[in-house]
């Protein structure tokens, strides 16, 4: 069975797995925090209404100013896409028949969108024997011949975060081998800033780094995400990219959204709160757990040959989790769970408990 190969969109994953759906459900498949967008967005819709009626801006402003002034750099290192995943699109177009590195298990998105361009794909593998740590070494061989190398950090779906020292031992041995950088940074906001790679970019040409709007400003249906690179690299991408791909709404808002300190903060506090909270549940119940530190983590069963049964038996409960059969190297093995409310992540613990017990 192909089930989806994304989180959210719970409906369409019990239709698949000819399951009905319960009166209730929590979805914890995808990584979007519960408390909703930023409290302006509520009191200011009204008036964003007109921006229905005019053009965008091409260049997404006054997102693009925003973005720039919050990352302390100059406008034009800056693109905005569609989401980050219309940015992957134009990474891929860049690396059109020639060949990447990518880390795997890794966002699905990075290897469609590759493939579509006829990339040939070299892989670097994460293993659950070494908790999933990255082999520098490794690594650093690997790039040779490569136009590219991918890495998300934090690492998507475990949660692992990459030291900054070992991000900028790969970007050096990148640039000696002629190679480019990819740095998915979608949940560095979980983290802060300070382990973000964007302060280094100017001493790495070869850098480009993708973030994202959606995980942290619970705005996933707005469809928004930048790239940030050297101006040149910049221009280059873009190059064929829709004009007005970043509609008024989106630009707008995302621009308010760098501005909210005390929003984050409250984020990141209870994501933190949960998600050790789960993690000590689930190792006092026998599971192997990732070492997150985001807003979500991943685990395995005490019996992985029981990973189906569980996760049908989940949904039948009404606990929809991230499968990972579309993650190389988990394969179905592992789930992946977003952190939601109090009261969210306590039904699922309950449900675990359930389940465990009519084994």
């Amino acid at each position: 069975m192909n089930l989806p190969d994304h989180g959210a969109n719970p409906l369409r994953l019990y239709k698949q797995m000819e399951i009905e759906p319960p009166a209730q459900i929590n979805d914890f498949s995808e990584n979007v925090h519960p408390f909703g967008p930023p409290a302006f967005l509520e009191k200011t819709w009204p008036d964003l209404r007109e921006l229905v009626g005019r053009y965008p801006d091409p260049d997404a402003e006054p997102f693009r100013g925003a973005a720039a002034k919050f990352h302390g750099i100059s406008a034009d290192q800056i693109a905005a896409g569609n989401g980050a995943a219309e940015i992957f699109t134009w990474l891929a177009r860049r690396y059109r028949e020639k060949r990447v590195a990518l880390i795997e298990p890794a966002f699905s998105e990075y290897r469609k969108t590759l493939e579509a361009e006829n990339v040939e794909i070299t892989e670097v593998e994460l293993k659950a024997e070494t908790a999933w740590r990255l082999d520098i070494a490794k690594t650093k061989e690997v790039v040779e011949g490569c136009a590219a190398l991918y890495v998300c950090n934090p690492h998507n779906p475990t949660g692992r975060l990459l030291p900054k020292e070992d991000l900028l031992e790969l970007a050096k041995a990148c640039r000696k081998a002629g190679c480019e950088m990819v740095v998915d940074e979608a949940f560095i906001d979980f983290i802060g800033e300070r382990n973000s790679i964007v302060a280094e970019l100017n001493g790495h040409p070869n850098l480009i780094i993708v973030r994202s709007m959606t995980k942290m400003y619970a705005i996933p249906g707005l469809r928004l995400g930048y790239v940030i690179s050297s101006p040149p690299l910049i221009e280059a991408l873009k190059r064929g990219a829709a004009h007005w791909n970043v509609n008024a709404l989106s630009a707008s808002i995302g621009a308010r959204c760098f501005g909210e300190n005390e929003y984050r903060d409250r984020i990141v506090r209870s994501a933190a709160i949960e998600r050790q909270l789960m993690m000590i549940f689930l190792k006092d119940k026998g599971f192997v757990v990732t070492d997150s530190m985001v807003n979500f983590l991943s685990f395995r069963l005490p019996d992985p040959q029981q990973s189906d049964q569980f996760f049908s038996d989940m949904l039948k409960a009404g606990i929809v989790l991230r499968h990972t059969k579309s993650f190389r190297m988990m394969e179905g093995r592992w789930f992946r769970i977003g952190m939601k409310s109090t009261a969210q992540m306590k039904d699922l613990r309950e449900a675990i408990v359930k389940w465990l017990e009519d084994k």
